[in-house]
């Protein structure tokens, strides 16, 4: 019985050709990991529209995301290095009858991050600004 499954008996084959180079798939630094996952943690952001964009799976931004919060990705600087504000919005008091209001100076800056009210001094240094509310993100997630 012959154990040939598919052609000559001769020995010969036919012709292979080895192919070297890409496989196809992009092998992606984790500073792009991260910030594709940090980029799909952004208020309104959908995470198949964010995986779309990048051209990778909506489980791997999930993958991505879970080991972003373990702390085995982390954030790149240049994404953090500009802190994010809501819209300031600016509530003039009522005035009382008969009495004009006078502008009282500003001493005290309220701010409303997710769940968490931060009130700090009007003359804060903007880096520990910065900071503290990098912090309240963080703790948020």
């Amino acid at each position: 019985m012959d154990d040939c499954l598919d052609g000559s008996s001769n020995g010969y084959a036919g012709r292979m050709e080895v192919i070297e180079g890409r496989s196809g798939r992009r092998q992606r630094s984790e500073a792009e990991r991260a910030g594709i996952a940090a980029e799909s943690l952004w208020p309104g952001a959908r995470v198949v529209d964010v995986a779309r964009r990048h051209g990778v799976t909506r489980w791997q931004v999930y993958d991505w995301r879970k080991k972003l919060a373990a702390g085995k990705l982390a954030v790149p600087d240049e994404m953090m290095s500009e802190p994010t504000f809501a819209a300031l919005v600016v509530e003039t008091p009522p005035e009382k009858p008969g009495k004009p209001s006078a502008p009282s100076p500003a001493r005290r800056i309220e701010l409303t991050l997710s769940d968490v009210t931060l009130l700090v001094e009007a003359d804060i240094d903007e880096e520990q600004l910065t900071r503290v509310i990098r912090a309240i993100r963080a703790g948020a997630r």
